[in-house]
């Protein structure tokens, strides 16, 4: 049945399989020039992860001479980081140094008695200061909890609150303070101290926590000296506080007594009026102007005093607050018997009031009841210096260096800093890997063996099946031989470090192409020959903790002064790399060139379409018009044969 013919239906002749056997030999230009375009862009492909695995390879090597390289970084060893932990940056300098953690910071943290949970709080405005900073703000009225809330709103960083639950059914209320440091008391204020008062926080000053010396105004005139005694009761301990106000008020003209003379001189009365002539008066000069402000002095039991610092001037009265500790020095064991105003100023009055003793432990004149914890400075021995900050977090007393003080210990504490081994050895590890895998593509790229593929064998199967698409493509590309020779012969390359001999070559921190361990011959590994790189760890750690400052030569360094890296294997890697992958360099030239021809060839393809289309149904037409001259022959034929037919009747 398949060799019917259906006129309309199907072709006598199969003119569709004639001249697509025609065409299909018309089509082979066109398919090579599509086949050219995919291998085109194949290499284009290959070229731009050679790219790629080249610019990994430059931005490793130069990371390790630039100003950022690892070599620089510094890290902090510490012999006990639960009392002492630390920070460093690129500014530390190697160092070892020993601490004792004698106190650290610590803020005020009040705890009160146990109050019911019905306990209100009343309205009022309640007052907190902690150091230098203070809080104040209106409550009217109510719960604990709503006060707490309202507290924490208002205090944020400097002060907080919060409620403990201590027994069944009654809470204690927790106030601290923020900041650390002995100079940030917290202090209760206005309402705020009736409600600490009320409920436990606070309780009566005891002893001499807050005397009261001199209350009353008391003012020294120009050129005059007073004194305000200390009792045996007052005189505060060695951390005792010194506070008072002062004021001044500068004179336009200082006092001036009338002088003997012109006190016993006869007034121009009419009783003692006479013909004597009575010489002229003669003005006195004026009185050479003194400004003093040093004239607070503490006296001593011994006779001698300390001089405490100048006061500013004020027509109103500012408060001083002292430390003993930081103002009396080595007399810090000497009784203190008085407070001396020596007023040498010709043209001033100096006025004081409010004189008091206090113990920086109590709270103004009230002392916390349950104190958790008490404002104070951290204090640390460095090397027997002692040190005294207001917080934990000590950065000022080493460059490049932050200590924190987590715990008071009578340990002695051994600091150690010192190169960070471990960033060093991450960023030589990623210099081998970046090599070892441009190493392994140019290994494919230019040689026709399936064994460099074969020898790979970290690779799963479907990447050794691509790499194998890549076999050879660039066997004839002389640049890429020479790169990879270039390569090879930096790694074996000797350079100049501070240590001569003993750490000029790669293979000496244990990188080669065979450092994998002393002892017997591990055979022949053509693999080795490749060029790939090996590390051997344990000779690697020895030259870090040996010889950094070499090690850092050995990758880039500066040899004629001019403060520029121009040696070393980085800087070997960096400069070999960078003419392909730079702006305008070799693999964009290749790339570019690419582009042209893939660009060339797919128009050759689409004219070579254009033309197969009009070959193909020239065909068709042709081979239309046969079949059709066939169909009229063969029904000229058939009527002939009648006729013949008919004529023989």
């Amino acid at each position: 049945m398949s060799d019917i013919y259906v006129p309309g239906i199907k072709s006598r002749f199969d003119t569709e399989k004639l001249v697509e056997g025609l065409m299909k030999v018309e089509r082979i230009p066109k398919e090579r020039s599509e086949k050219q375009v995919e291998q085109l862009q194949a290499q284009k492909t290959y070229w731009q992860d050679l790219s790629r695995r080249m610019t990994s390879l430059r931005d490793s090597a130069r990371f390790l001479y630039s100003f950022q390289n690892p070599f620089n970084e510094r890290m902090v060893n510490i012999s006990d980081p639960s009392v002492l932990s630390g920070t460093s940056t690129r500014a530390a300098s190697d160092q070892e140094l020993t601490f004792t953690v004698k106190q650290i910071a610590q803020a005020d943290r009040f705890l009160s008695d146990p109050i019911e949970d019905s306990f209100t709080v009343e309205e009022g405005t309640y007052a907190f200061s902690v150091g230098q900073e203070s809080i104040s703000f209106p409550f009217r009225g109510g719960s604990m909890r709503e006060f707490i809330e309202l507290l924490n709103r208002r205090g944020r960083d400097k002060i907080g609150a919060n409620l403990i639950a201590v027994q069944p059914g009654k809470k204690s209320l927790l106030i601290e303070s923020r900041i650390t440091g002995a100079e940030n008391p917290l202090v209760f204020s206005e309402a705020a101290e009736a409600l600490g008062i009320r409920v436990g926080l606070l309780e009566q000053g005891k002893g001499a926590s807050s005397t009261s010396v001199q209350e009353e105004t008391l003012t020294v005139a120009p050129g005059e000296t007073a004194f305000i005694p200390f009792s045996r009761g007052e005189v505060a301990a060695q951390d005792g506080i010194l506070a008072f106000e002062i004021a001044t008020k500068v004179l336009t003209q200082p006092d001036s007594p009338l002088t003997e003379d012109q006190a016993d001189a006869p007034q121009d009365t009419d009783e003692n009026r006479s013909s004597t002539t009575i010489p002229s008066w003669t003005p006195l000069e004026p009185v050479a102007r003194v400004d003093d402000m040093r004239v607070l002095h503490l006296t001593y039991a011994d006779g001698t005093n300390t001089a405490l610092p100048p006061i500013v001037d004020s027509n109103d009265f500012s408060a001083y607050q002292y430390r003993f500790a930081d103002i009396v020095g080595d007399k810090i064991d000497q009784p203190m018997v008085s407070l001396e105003i020596v007023n040498q100023n010709t043209h001033r009055e100096v006025s004081i009031r409010n004189l008091q003793l206090m113990d920086p432990g109590g709270n103004g004149n009230f002392q916390p009841r349950n104190p958790i914890s008490v404002a104070q400075d951290a204090v640390l021995s460095m090397e027997g210096i002692e040190i005294t900050r207001p917080t934990n977090k000590i950065d000022d007393l080493i460059p490049g260096l932050t200590l924190t003080a987590k715990i008071p210990s009578d340990n002695p504490i051994r600091l150690r800093v010192e190169p960070d081994q471990q960033a060093i050895k991450d960023a030589i590890i990623s210099l081998v890997g970046n090599y070892n895998r441009l190493m392994a593509d140019l290994n494919v790229l230019t040689r026709n063996d399936e064994r460099v593929i074969e020898e790979l064998s970290y690779l799963s199967a479907e990447e050794q099946t691509d790499l194998r698409k890549r076999l050879g493509v660039f066997a004839g590309d002389s640049i890429l031989t020479q790169f990879k020779s270039s390569l090879q012969r930096a790694t074996a390359a000797t350079y100049p470090t501070s240590a001569h001999r003993d750490l000029a070559l790669l293979a000496q921190i244990g990188i080669g192409t065979d450092v994998r361990g002393s002892g017997g011959s591990s055979g022949y590994d053509p693999a080795r020959l490749r060029g790939y790189l090996e590390i051997n760890e344990k000779v690697l750690d020895e030259a870090l903790q040996t010889n950094v400052s070499a090690m850092a030569q050995l990758f880039g360094s500066d040899t004629d002064g001019d403060f520029i890296v121009d040696s070393g294997v980085a800087y070997a890697f960096e400069i070999l790399a960078k003419p392909f992958v730079e702006i305008g360099g070799i693999i964009a030239l290749k790339t570019g060139t690419i582009d042209s021809q893939i660009n060339q060839e797919q128009r050759r393809v689409e004219t070579l379409e254009r033309q197969l289309a009009l070959k193909e149904a020239s065909l068709k037409n042709q081979y239309g018009q046969m079949e059709g001259a066939y169909n009229r022959m063969e029904r000229m034929s058939s009527s002939l044969d009648q006729f013949s037919q008919q004529g023989t009747k």
